[in-house]
């Protein structure tokens, strides 16, 4: 994959430890791993909720879920083929926002000491974590959970999806939460969740799988709730909060400019007498408060994240075990190659921009 030389991190890798399977496999209504006869394939898992459409039979609903999403074994030998240094493990959506608030801290303690320990059974070094937050808890049990966090060896940070208590990231009742976060220097990675109404995608979307869902849904998910933190003054009342975003920012590095243009031109950031209100804007932002993974399968959007973020705040990334060969036998994956290549066709004059990307930005902002 690459060269020997180089060290190459994985900051965007998920499992879903056995305790979290075994959540999952006890639920009826989704989110839920939903367990086929004997014979008809592997369990499948209905998270989106396109997943769980009835005229469809069972074995085609959702995604399959064998050993990859949940072996360490399989996760270093997948590191292993594709040269990869160390990997950074996060749980998946939907982490633990679906519990009800009397059990969320409770199962969020059980989920990250797991996969504490899941990182410390491999070989020093190979394995890290961003830990998961029982959004459904009181704010102040999230909290806890936060400072609780930075007693645990391989954690580096949080995974946060997008609805954060259930009304978005612009939720006044997050404050504390982000307070928390800043406090503890504690770095989020903001991953979308349930993409876009599935309505948006028009009646022909279940004839196109989970692209329409996967391709745009999830990226405007991403967009839409970053530009609401940022509008909401989120960066503004916590300045040193750091936000590791998703697939390359989803479509933020090319609508950052509009966002600001409008943000400008909109009379509901002007004062009384007329005047622009002081804040900061989208650029600052990103700048100083923002990194991006370089999930994005192409050359442009990478050259995209590193424009509006810098070249040392661009991160690279696997989503494995998501999107694996159709072909079973294939052990070279395809998505890892592309955004390896994507990587290093964005730099391929600076070789040293190269490695920075593919691991050393992660090396120094991780402390790996």
């Amino acid at each position: 994959m690459a060269a020997s030389k180089r060290r190459v991190v994985d900051i965007h890798a998920h499992l879903y430890p056995p305790s979290y399977l075994s959540l999952l496999s006890s639920r009826t209504e989704p989110p839920r791993l939903l367990s086929l006869p004997q014979g008809e394939g592997s369990p499948r898992l209905i998270i989106l909720p396109t997943d769980n459409d009835p005229s469809l039979p069972e074995s085609a609903r959702g995604r399959p879920v064998g050993p990859e999403y949940s072996s360490i074994e399989e996760k270093l030998n997948f590191m292993n083929t594709h040269e990869i240094s160390t990997s950074v493990i996060s749980l998946a959506n939907p982490w633990l926002d679906f519990l009800p608030a009397k059990e969320g801290a409770d199962v969020a303690i059980v989920v990250n000491n797991e996969m504490e320990q899941l990182c410390a059974s491999a070989e020093p070094g190979r394995l890290y974590a961003f830990g998961t937050l029982p959004l459904s808890a009181s704010t102040e049990e999230v909290a806890k959970e936060v400072l609780r966090l930075q007693t645990l060896q391989h954690v580096r940070g949080v995974i946060l999806g997008t609805s954060g208590l259930g009304r978005g990231l612009d939720d006044p009742l997050l404050d504390p939460i982000w307070a928390a976060l800043e406090q503890n220097q504690t770095l989020i990675f903001l991953h979308p969740h349930y993409g876009l109404p599935a309505e948006v995608f028009g009646p022909r979307a279940q004839e196109y799988g989970h692209v329409l869902p996967l391709s745009l849904g999830f990226p405007m998910e991403t967009t839409i709730a970053f530009i609401r933190m940022h509008l909401s003054g989120v960066f503004d009342r916590y300045p040193k909060l750091k936000l590791l975003i998703a697939h390359a920012g989803g479509t933020v590095p090319f609508l950052a400019g509009r966002v600001q243009s409008c943000v400008h031109h909109e009379r509901h950031f002007r004062d009384a007498e007329g005047w622009e209100k002081h804040r900061k804007t989208i650029w600052e932002v990103l700048k100083k408060n923002v990194w991006l993974d370089a999930v994005t399968y192409s050359d442009t959007g990478v050259k995209a994240a590193a424009e509006v973020v810098g070249t040392e705040r661009v991160l690279f990334g696997t989503d494995h075990p998501f999107f694996p060969p159709l072909d079973n036998d294939t052990k070279d994956w395809l998505s890892v190659r592309t955004n390896v290549d994507a990587v290093c066709t964005a730099f391929h004059d600076n070789e040293k921009t190269v490695e920075n990307v593919l691991g050393h930005n992660a090396i120094e902002l991780l402390h790996l």
